[in-house]
């Protein structure tokens, strides 16, 4: 057997992965139906339609064979990445902000404006969990990479922290001053990144749940905020129009990126981290190495 053979059929195979997966499209507001684009080309290559309101989040399940995703209109679908057709459809009990799957895609977490939290078993399309505890509407809502816990962010100006399995809030992290957008787990699940519509960045101890350090240099909403790989650094977005990049030891912005001409959205990290993709009301995504 080749082993150079091997080894270039691997790369190729990677490469082909990176170019159609991980540009889900990761923000579909003002849009009825869910996109997937060539990163290298920047065409669309697949449109999932069926959503009868606006489609607030979609994202890809670890395999990568389905893409779950959530709307005004109450629902949450999934759809098959081959055929493009609708294989489940949940129905929620509100508008349904976020979604996220577990980290071994048997599960879907949601938030809703009815300020609950929901689990679901995906094989069944059934409820097995509801987290309540928020005051008003759940923004965002994230596993953590081993999947026992939760974090959630609200528009009651608190984020929370949940037994997966229990549906336990074990913390309330509160210090933002307007409502939380999202809350995520760094890459070794220690800490919380999480961003306000007070325009700051905060990042949290999940052990004690304590505030460790503010980051501020936004000087409008901050609407997105997570880490790289390597826990490392942190790349935010903001209503300012701008992406920040800062280093979670100083708290300090080392840099900025300037390109949208409205307010950005979303952002995510490759695997790698040279690659940043951002989402805009401009209606374009952007990438940036």
């Amino acid at each position: 057997m080749n082993t150079a053979t091997n080894e270039n059929e691997t790369s190729q195979l990677l490469s082909n992965t990176l170019r159609y997966l991980f540009i889900f499209l990761i923000w579909m507001k003002y849009f009825i139906d869910n996109q997937i684009w060539d990163i290298e080309s920047g065409k669309q290559i697949q449109c999932f339609d069926g959503h009868s309101s606006y489609a607030n989040f979609a994202e890809f399940s670890p395999n990568g064979n389905v893409i779950v995703s959530c709307s005004q209109d109450e629902t949450i679908r999934l759809w098959d990445v081959q055929t493009q057709k609708e294989v489940m459809r949940i129905e929620d009990e509100g508008t349904v902000w976020h979604i996220n799957f577990s980290p071994d895609g048997k599960y879907i977490v949601s938030g809703s404006s009815d300020n609950i939290i929901r689990v679901w078993d995906i094989e069944f399309g059934k409820e097995i969990k509801k987290l309540v505890g928020h005051l008003n509407g759940v923004g965002s809502v994230y596993f953590s990479s081993d999947g026992q816990m939760i974090a959630s962010s609200s528009y009651d100006e608190t984020i929370g922290l949940w037994n997966a399995k229990t549906g336990e809030r074990l913390k309330q992290l509160t210090g933002h001053t307007a409502s939380v957008r999202c809350a995520k787990f760094s890459p070794n699940d220690r800490f919380i990144v999480s961003c306000s519509a007070d325009n700051t960045i905060r990042i949290w101890s999940v052990r004690s749940g304590k505030e460790l350090k503010i980051l501020k240099g936004h000087s409008d909403i901050v609407t997105d905020a997570q880490y790289f790989p390597d826990g490392q650094t942190i790349v935010s977005c903001s209503l300012d129009k701008t992406i920040r990049l800062w280093d979670t030891k100083s708290g300090c912005t080392t840099q900025i990126l300037v390109g949208h001409y409205r307010w950005i959205s979303r952002i995510d990290i490759s695997s790698d981290s040279n690659t940043i993709v951002s989402s805009s009301h401009d209606k374009t995504i952007r990438i940036w190495r």
